[in-house]
């Protein structure tokens, strides 16, 4: 049996969680986007997060993982991710927002210059970061560095606890059960503006990278019991145990919450068609998109996850995967900082 808006809203109130971003988010039609692609696409400005000027969707995990920090007496909060990391950058603003110290341990796919950092590696300074960049080793992946910073966070976190202080690590990209919270009420909250509108999607689409946000999303739809589709686009390659954490994540949340109801690997469809070059690597299929919903409508994409996501979404209506006239969702997760990184990761979006 599925979960009214109200009941779903109930069971998440008794988890802890600070209240950090301005909702619900903007929902609206793209009307040229729509006419040039021959759908119904419509816009989930989670963008617009606030109260940070560059929300986007950690800010939704964020509410719950500080709030879970909180609970648990933490002076200060440590997470992962690379240097140009909107998760890390939303982690120092939502850490600093609540009196607690902000650790970050960033891997270096793209190098930066020690002496002008831009972008997000800029913001996390102004809000008073403790930054740590993982310089790549010879022959060493993302991954790898990643998998290392994750071993001197845990060593970071032992040394602080050995001085008294309580620190609250945080997983990369907020994906735990607590930040895939986030989502499941994001969720709940779409589901309310679709009753209020008189709206009712075939499909969604969004961008994934460590897998919270979809796993957050795949246990709202299933607590609800929408019949609606979520197409999630990759943002780097994932190995074939991708959906199995996501779906661990997502009962992991519904458990918390005391839901009746379970997320099946099976349910999850991943696209991997989008994502190269690589992590933070721009190609020629996202700066088509990315420019072209900005000189429609006026909204700005990024290179790494969103625009991915957005060509996602432009290829499988052009190919008939997504039926003409159907009703579309485009999830807006942010990211339009990387507009001012560096070179390497912008692409080129302005030629």
């Amino acid at each position: 049996m599925k979960t009214t808006v109200n009941e779903a809203k109930n069971m998440l109130e008794k988890m802890p969680r600070i209240p950090l971003g301005f909702f619900p988010t903007p929902l609206h039609r793209l009307d040229r986007m729509s006419e040039e692609l021959g759908v119904n696409l419509w816009i989930k400005r989670d963008d617009f997060t606030g109260s940070n000027l560059f929300g986007g969707n950690k800010t939704r995990k964020l509410e719950f993982l500080i709030g879970k920090a909180a609970e648990e007496g933490a002076e200060a909060v440590i997470t992962y991710g690379a240097t140009q990391s909107n998760h890390a950058m939303q982690t120092a603003w939502a850490a600093a927002r609540s009196g607690l110290k902000p650790i970050l341990y960033l891997a270096a796919v793209v190098p930066p210059d020690p002496d002008d950092f831009k972008a997000n590696l800029l913001l996390d300074g102004v809000f008073g970061a403790e930054i740590h960049i993982v310089d790549l080793e010879e022959g060493e992946s993302f991954a790898d560095a990643e998998r290392r910073s994750f071993k001197m966070g845990k060593a970071h976190i032992a040394r602080l606890a050995e001085e008294g202080v309580v620190c609250y690590d945080i997983p990369m990209g907020g994906a735990n059960e607590y930040g895939s919270l986030g989502y499941l009420n994001g969720m709940v909250e779409l589901a309310e503006q679709m009753q209020q509108q008189g709206i009712r999607f075939d499909c969604m689409y969004h961008s994934t990278g460590s897998g919270g946000t979809m796993a957050g999303l795949m246990a709202g739809r299933n607590l609800l019991g929408l019949d609606m589709t979520i197409h999630s686009v990759t943002a780097m390659e994932v190995d074939e145990k991708y959906a199995g954490r996501a779906a661990g994540l997502a009962n992991k949340s519904l458990e918390l919450i005391g839901a009746d109801v379970i997320v099946e690997e099976k349910d999850f469809l991943i696209d991997q068609d989008h994502y190269s070059p690589g992590y933070e690597c721009p190609s020629e299929e996202a700066t088509e998109a990315i420019k072209l919903l900005a000189r429609r409508e006026g909204v700005l994409v990024d290179p790494v996850y969103s625009g991915k996501a957005f060509a996602g979404l432009i290829a499988d209506v052009r190919n008939g995967k997504v039926p003409a006239g159907s009703e579309v969702l485009f999830l807006h997760t942010g990211g339009a900082t990387v507009f001012f990184a560096e070179k390497e990761i912008i692409g080129g979006v302005a030629r």
